[in-house]
């Protein structure tokens, strides 16, 4: 069904709408294809931004057996650039049970600390890294799930943000500050 829950949550994850801003926002050009798309994410902690490089390095779109019958798998996943905190991959998925329609947001993830020169920042991220990971997908799921029940009671879906300079900025609920169409297009990773 067109603007179903299926719908709704694949266009989410297509606009990079479902994070929360407060820990986590991302600058990309939305007119380029998804698959190779490069994003620059800004890590939030307290009054600390990190920019951190990823390229979107698969788009999935398929259906699957699974022991309760079929599924479809809509998603993408993106890897970690050199000068990240991070070296891994997340990726982000929608899968809906064909049998029953059940919807489910799934994120799958793996990290390692990387190279981290800042002794400073280092041990920050030593003790707070894994904690602020935690909390960034448990408000993923959340904000998922409202702007889903919203969408699906009337409420418009949101999008990025754009800049003057074509790209765009993700979630629209992040309050654009003076600096920003200034320092956010210099930080473009491969730029």
């Amino acid at each position: 069904m067109a603007g179903g829950v299926w719908e709704t949550a694949c266009a989410l994850v297509r606009r990079y709408e479902f994070t929360d801003h407060r820990l986590l926002r991302g600058v990309f050009r939305p007119g380029d294809p998804l698959l190779g798309r490069d994003m620059l994410l800004e890590g939030r902690y307290l009054a600390l931004r990190f920019y951190l490089g990823v390229r979107v390095t698969d788009v999935v779109d398929a259906e699957h057996a699974n022991p309760g019958g079929r599924e479809r798998v809509w998603g993408w996943t993106y890897r970690t650039l050199q000068g990240h905190l991070e070296q891994g991959e997340l990726s982000y998925e929608v899968v809906k049970d064909l049998e029953t329609g059940a919807v489910t947001f799934w994120i799958h993830a793996y990290s390692r600390r990387g190279p981290i020169p800042n002794p400073i920042i280092r041990l920050g991220f030593r003790l707070f890294g894994r904690d602020t990971q935690l909390r960034f997908y448990r408000r993923v799921g959340r904000r998922m799930h409202r702007l889903v029940k919203d969408h699906r009671q009337g409420a418009p879906l949101p999008g990025p943000v754009p800049l003057e300079d074509g790209s765009a900025i993700a979630p629209s609920t992040t309050r654009m500050r003076w600096w920003d169409p200034i320092a956010l297009p210099l930080r473009h990773p491969g730029r």
